[in-house]
């Protein structure tokens, strides 16, 4: 008998019907099984477990649950400020209220000023004061973005030329932070398969730079450039071919940081033509110190600044501002201005600091006996300090025309948190005399190399031979003060 339903079945093969009905009562399964794992989503896993209705998913997720909730169990929480550790000593309560000008007046105490970067007393000059004052009333006080997006001034580009001009270099670019300058240049040169000579004593900034870049850190000793000829030699010899397959650099500084020694320039610029080695020079404090002129390491040695592949600098120290720069040729520098994190993408340096530094720089330029006057007071102070009675309790770090000076115990038998605590209590004992000094800070837990603890002094041309004997009979009346076993 003919009907639509006997001819649609003949057309049909009926393993088609099988498949597709198994395939819909699969689905309805999963469904149902979904419906009774979110209605009860509070039982057991072994209620899952021994259950088919509930699917794999719901099991683990209770897997998943139950090791949240013992991890939660089991914290602790760290307290929001870490308690004080035997290096990390609890600080006076200093207010500064003056400028810290070659005199600065601490809790009601004046004091000569020996703690900060104000070689030539900048602080104090009028004529700087008054182009701050007109960059103010022309721009304002901040440069509100980076200089990509609207950060850039006809200040800023002045600043430029005028550095790049100074130093005798093609082209310069400025930094807003002077920490930020050090990390910014070497990140966006060195990459994580090059390989980095670097000096043991080297700068926080320099090394944060370094570990943000991931390369290879060798690390030789301080300013010796036959440690690192060494070590150079060392890796030539057990994989001659990867050497010159990866980049190699030097880092250094002008005048060290952490130790206010001067830099052994002429030795490492040898080693870097024979083993074909770019340099970076980081001439933070150096800069306007070193050289007939002020122009840094390069000018103290009468090296040519095309030996050099870029000279970091700061506008922080001898400018007496805030933020730094990079100078070198115009392909160098471009680079930054694409790669430099802290150019890119932190806001411009504020028009105001970038006049100070501008004018700062003028006189410099325009007075170079400032130089030799700092140079002729940074030699008083160490020879004082050397033929005084207080070498029999110190050593002095430095060479001679530095003006950063570090004195160190001489008592290599006291351990660092003893040291560090002595010679905060000769600070803390110095400040109520009228001198300020201070103890040279460091990232304990980071420094790749702890330095040792020290007293740290900065000469100025303002400085006398008398302040300087001065300074030297309360050290020692300090010394006498504070024995060593009564702040252990």
């Amino acid at each position: 008998m003919y009907s639509p339903i006997n001819l649609l079945f003949s057309q049909i093969q009926f393993n088609h019907i099988y498949v597709e009905g198994s395939i819909l009562l699969v689905l309805l399964w999963i469904l149902l099984r979904k419906a009774a794992t979110t209605a009860n989503p509070e039982k057991p896993v072994r209620y899952y477990l021994f259950d088919l209705r509930y699917s794999t998913k719901a099991i683990c997720d209770s897997f998943f649950k139950l090791d949240i909730e013992k991890k939660i169990q089991s914290w602790t929480p760290k307290p929001l400020v870490d308690t004080s550790s035997p290096i990390r000593l609890p600080m006076e309560n200093y207010f500064i209220e003056s400028k810290a000008s070659d005199r600065v007046v601490i809790n009601g105490q004046t004091c000569i000023n020996f703690a900060t970067h104000n070689y030539y007393n900048f602080f104090d000059n009028k004529s700087i004061e008054n182009r701050v004052i007109e960059a103010v009333n022309k721009y304002g006080v901040g440069s509100c973005g980076p200089r990509g997006f609207y950060g850039t001034f006809d200040i800023h580009i002045e600043l430029e030329e005028k550095i790049a001009n100074f130093m005798g270099m093609e082209e310069a670019v400025i930094y807003s932070y002077g920490f930020s300058t050090v990390t910014s240049a070497i990140q966006a040169y060195v990459k994580p398969k090059d390989i980095v000579f670097v000096d043991e004593e080297a700068n926080f900034a320099i090394q944060k730079g370094l570990q943000s870049s991931k390369a290879d850190v060798i690390y030789f000793k301080h300013n010796c450039p036959e440690d690192l000829e060494q070590l150079i030699l060392e890796i030539d010899k057990k994989s001659p071919m990867k050497r010159k397959k990866r980049r190699s650099f030097l880092i250094v500084e002008g005048i060290y940081m952490n130790t206010g020694n001067i830099c052994n320039l002429p030795k490492f610029i040898d080693i870097r033509i024979r083993h074909k080695i770019r340099i970076f020079i980081d001439e933070s404090i150096s800069f306007g110190i070193l050289g007939k002129k002020g122009r840094g390491i390069t000018e103290h040695f009468n090296i040519p600044t095309y030996e050099v592949d870029l000279i970091i600098g700061s506008l922080e120290t001898a400018l007496s501002s805030v933020g730094g720069f990079c100078v070198g040729s115009t392909f160098v520098v471009e680079h930054q201005r694409l790669s430099g994190l802290g150019y890119c993408f932190s806001a411009s340096l504020p028009p105001l600091l970038s006049a100070a530094a501008i004018k700062a720089l003028e006189h410099i330029d325009k007075y170079p006996e400032m130089l030799a006057t700092l140079r002729e007071r940074s030699i008083s102070l160490h020879r004082r300090i050397c033929l005084s009675k207080l070498i029999e309790h110190f050593t002095l770090g430095s060479d001679e025309t530095s003006p950063l000076k570090h004195l160190y115990l001489s008592d290599e038998s006291l351990s660092h948190s003893e040291q560090q605590s002595i010679l905060k209590h000769i600070v803390d004992y110095c400040i109520p005399k009228g001198f300020a000094i201070t103890t040279a800070a460091y990232l304990y837990k980071n420094e790749y190399k702890l330095p040792k603890p020290s007293i740290r002094l900065l000469a100025s041309i303002n400085i006398t031979d008398e302040n300087i004997d001065s300074l030297i009979h309360v050290l020692l009346q300090a010394v006498d003060v504070i024995p060593t076993k009564a702040v252990q």
